[in-house]
């Protein structure tokens, strides 16, 4: 039985008549194709293709296969496209969780996505950084919106949506206040709330590592278990804390500065879903997010 790529080999072939084109349309070397049109021809047990160093053309038998392939490949082809358009245009609801102000990052994204999916309703939960997966491992979220890196291996990380600079939250009078930038290493000088919660150590490091780019230890002081303890530790001059660059836009509170860290790597948010649970309109989602990353440069 020919294999869907083999398949395809042979009538890109057969329309090029040429390897170097055909391996080129292929974005596959032209052994690659010179060995499947051999595997076809010892399966058939006759020659597709005569070649000389002048040209290829089809032989009889190749004709002939060409003719039965080609409506056959054309009508997959065009199977596939009707179930992607029927998944674009379905109706239901999408639950997507979200971390922090991402709902309304998502705008444009949403916006698009709404346009292609009038009939799907979009629904909103938020999520906490105490149980960041909670929800997707339970089935309450379709999809949800985290920072990176997510390593869990039931876990897909579907799209990279956008990147943001980390900043240093600290008291409006900490002696830090005044500076215009700070290096990621004085996390090591100060102490900073300790993350309540499930919460794997490679996902937390994406924004508040356990040691600095030196490899001092960064203290944990107070147990918060949302951002809103978090400010209230700062404001009180408790604790120092490394946010996304969305809780100095969101949260510009008089009792608190935000200062750039100048040499940390960018916070980098994703789409993610459980993989087990992948759904059309999170497949959709994505793709509409990818496009709208994409749209710039074309």
């Amino acid at each position: 039985m020919m294999e869907l790529r083999d398949i395809e080999i042979f009538l890109t072939l057969a329309e090029e008549l040429h390897f170097g084109r055909s391996a080129e349309r292929l974005h596959v070397s032209p052994a690659r194709v010179s060995q499947a049109i051999k595997k076809q021809e010892r399966a058939i047990g006759a020659e597709l293709f005569e070649r000389t160093s002048r040209q290829v053309r089809l032989t009889p038998v190749g004709e002939v296969l060409l003719k039965q392939l080609k409506p056959a490949y054309e009508g997959v082809q065009d199977a596939m496209t009707a179930v992607a358009a029927a998944a674009r245009h379905s109706t239901g609801t999408l639950t997507l969780g979200v971390l922090g102000a991402q709902m309304h990052e998502m705008a444009p994204v949403l916006a698009r996505f709404r346009s292609c999916q009038p009939t799907v309703k979009v629904r909103f939960r938020e999520i906490f950084f105490s149980d960041p997966f909670g929800a997707l491992r339970a089935g309450t979220v379709d999809a949800a919106i985290t920072w990176l890196p997510v390593l869990e291996p039931d876990l897909t990380v579907g799209v990279v949506l956008r990147e943001e600079p980390l900043n240093l939250m600290v008291a409006a009078d900490h002696p830090l206040a005044s500076e215009e930038s700070v290096s990621i290493e004085v996390l090591g000088d100060y102490v900073v709330p300790l993350l309540q919660g499930a919460i794997p150590a490679s996902w937390e490091a994406g924004v508040l590592p356990a040691r600095t780019p030196s490899g001092r230890l960064v203290r944990r002081g107070p147990s918060v278990a949302t951002f809103h303890e978090i400010l209230a530790l700062v404001a009180a001059g408790e604790a120092v804390c490394a946010v996304p660059d969305e809780g100095r836009r969101y949260n510009p509170l008089p009792g608190v500065a935000y200062l750039p860290i100048h040499d940390a790597p960018p916070v980098r948010w994703a789409l993610i879903w459980h993989s087990d649970r992948e759904l059309p309109l999170v497949r959709a989602l994505a793709e509409v997010a990818s496009d709208c990353l994409d749209a710039p440069s074309r």
